[in-house]
């Protein structure tokens, strides 16, 4: 299931490749910031949505933290579409690293339309987008790059000064959810 496309950043999936991908928020980086950019401009972009301090911050709210995490864990035991390694949902954006079983287009269209259309009804939005249309994806090139992408993702509450600790995040791999 090898597969490569461009939309505004390139996608490349390759054969048995576990992903870590992230996506965000419509609107959730100023004017003039795009998540177009190469792998040293991620570190930017994220510390940006990381801060918070622009954009919308829909995903604070529990309720529409909660649709995510449940079509997180509903896209890999029921759909069967990936193996989920480790997420992560932040205030605008959102982290996971997956041994995906489809494309990758399948997988964030199922769960970013449904999410959307989930939160934008608490939100009582009709005919907005909700999600950033594209999303950033590096696929994983060992086990050594997997362990610390896990850290990066479950660290990431931590890392933007949310918390002192990782397991207190409760929208995470690393928190307790239930």
């Amino acid at each position: 299931m090898s597969a490569y496309y461009e939309r505004n950043l390139p996608h490349w999936q390759p054969e048995g490749a576990a992903l870590f991908v992230t996506w965000r928020l419509h609107g959730s980086l100023p004017a003039g910031w795009a998540l177009a950019a190469p792998e040293k401009a991620f570190a930017a972009v994220d510390r940006c949505l990381d801060r918070a301090a622009s954009g919308p911050l829909w995903l604070k709210d529990p309720r529409i933290a909660r649709v995510v995490v449940d079509s997180l864990h509903y896209g890999e035991t029921d759909l069967r579409l990936y193996d989920l390694r480790a997420w992560v949902v932040m205030a605008n954006h959102v982290h996971v690293l997956w041994q995906p079983h489809v494309e990758l287009y399948r997988i964030t269209t199922a769960l970013k339309t449904y999410t959307a259309r989930e939160a934008n009804l608490i939100l009582g939005r009709t005919g907005k987008p909700f999600w950033q249309e594209e999303s950033y994806d590096h696929w994983v090139r060992d086990k050594d790059e997997a362990e610390r992408i896990v850290r990066y993702i479950e660290w990431n509450p931590v890392k933007a000064g949310l918390l002192k600790r990782v397991e207190d995040w409760p929208w995470s791999s690393a928190g307790i959810v239930v």
